[in-house]
């Protein structure tokens, strides 16, 4: 008699994405409310890497706008030097985000693996992500957490900006004063409250920068109060022999990032033109660049995996409720739910980024542009505020509260505390 088997279960690849569409793979990373495994499309076989949110852990950290503002974000965004949203969906535990695939790591195990960076790996690094920059910032979206945890580098080098937790549209006549980012990189203008738009990033990307060429920040202090001081008071000092290690030109294009006067930080004037015309860069094909045609000056090690493997063992051997496909509860009553999960039900919708067109938050104008960002910062809103992201942006500070989401030691390479808007 042979052996009986259950009958696989029959998916059906038209119907609306779930987690049954997808073959789960290893575990790696953790986030504060959030986990992260390779997964691959069960029809089309291509791996992506899966977000996934535990929803109670979610309303306990009052994340919950936080979490539904990236996901409508994330819908809006494709650039080559983004991890671009393909699927979103939830089941009755967790939200899902399944997002392009990053095989080679973020810059900060490198960076911890390395010590510190050579000038033209940073370089190409810059780049690429004033790139993605300038994109996001046409688009009114400022990242406000810009970080080397928080760029990932695809199989072959290329530098992709993720974490969207906190990004938020900005409105050029309306600026946000919310305390939000990483301290260690925060701008000036956000810890002194006098309100701030997109030029924040440039300034992020000046603090990264500098990490990568020397192995620590610009900028530093044993308390939180302390850094803040050192951030709105303390000079940019390079090391002593710092001409033996970078160029003029490089050391100049880091100042230029770290200038406290916005009026004058590279990027906020003609945004990426700032940098296409900056000495650091003389010589390099930007369109080259863009189009990725350019073999970057570092590949990560193929061979190794560029993450921490105890987040596998994590989910091997301390998950008491291991990820797996569940059918939704039918029948429920959405009214029935505490506010924050009928929130999630409500605003966290499905996305197949194969059946359905990227939405955007403004209307655009007649030729579907904003034109350069630093236009866009000078421009009124294109649009109405109808479909306004849930987490407040208007000026009343007393309205805003201010959340520590992860606390880390601002004397190492940690980020020192992150902030978000709630």
């Amino acid at each position: 008699m042979g052996a009986m088997c259950c009958k696989p279960e029959v998916i059906d690849f038209e119907g609306e994405v779930d987690l049954y569409h997808f073959y789960l793979l290893r575990a790696v990373g953790k986030g504060a409310f959030g986990k992260v495994r390779v997964v691959q499309h069960k029809q089309t076989k291509n791996l992506y890497a899966l977000k996934y949110i535990n929803k109670a852990k979610c309303c306990k950290m009052r994340a919950v706008s936080n979490i539904i503002q990236e996901r409508r974000l994330l819908e809006e965004i494709e650039s080559p030097f983004i991890c671009n949203l393909r699927y979103a969906f939830q089941d009755d535990e967790n939200l899902f985000m399944v997002l392009d695939l990053m095989l080679g790591g973020d810059l900060r195990f490198h960076l911890d693996r390395s010590g510190n960076m050579k000038e033209e790996v940073v370089r190409f690094y810059v780049a690429e992500l004033a790139i993605g920059l300038d994109y996001l910032h046409r688009l009114q979206i400022v990242h406000r957490d810009l970080k080397p945890d928080n760029v990932l580098l695809d199989e072959k080098g290329h530098a992709h900006i993720t974490d969207f937790n906190i990004a938020v549209h900005f409105a050029p006549r309306r600026p946000l004063t919310s305390v939000a980012g990483s301290m260690a990189y925060m701008a000036p203008e956000v810890l002194a409250k006098r309100g701030y738009l997109h030029h924040v990033d440039w300034w992020s990307l000046g603090v990264m920068s500098y990490e990568l060429l020397f192995g620590r920040r610009p900028f530093r202090g044993k308390t939180n109060s302390a850094l803040t001081h050192s951030i709105l008071n303390d000079r940019c000092v390079f090391p002593e022999n710092v001409d033996s290690i970078v160029s003029p030109e490089c050391i100049d294009c880091v100042k230029g990032m770290l200038e406290r006067d916005v009026t004058k930080r590279l990027g906020c004037r003609n945004g990426l033109e700032d940098f296409k015309t900056h000495p650091w860069f003389a010589g390099l094909d930007w369109a080259a660049i863009e189009a990725k045609q350019i073999t970057p000056p570092f590949e990560p090690d193929s061979k190794r995996a560029n993450f921490d493997a105890t987040h596998e063992l994590e989910e091997l051997l301390l998950e008491d409720n291991p990820l797996k496909a569940r059918r939704r509860q039918q029948g429920r009553d959405p009214s029935t739910l505490a506010p924050d999960l009928r929130k999630m039900e409500e605003h966290f919708l499905p996305f197949d980024h194969l059946k359905q067109k990227r939405r955007s938050f403004f209307k655009r104008r007649a030729d579907g542009d904003f034109g350069t960002a630093s236009q866009a910062s000078q421009a009124s809103v294109a649009g109405t505020l109808a479909d306004q992201p849930l987490a407040d942006m208007n000026n009343n500070q007393s309205n805003q509260s201010i959340a520590m989401n992860q606390i880390g030691n601002s004397m190492t390479t940690g980020p020192g505390p992150r902030f978000r808007a709630v």
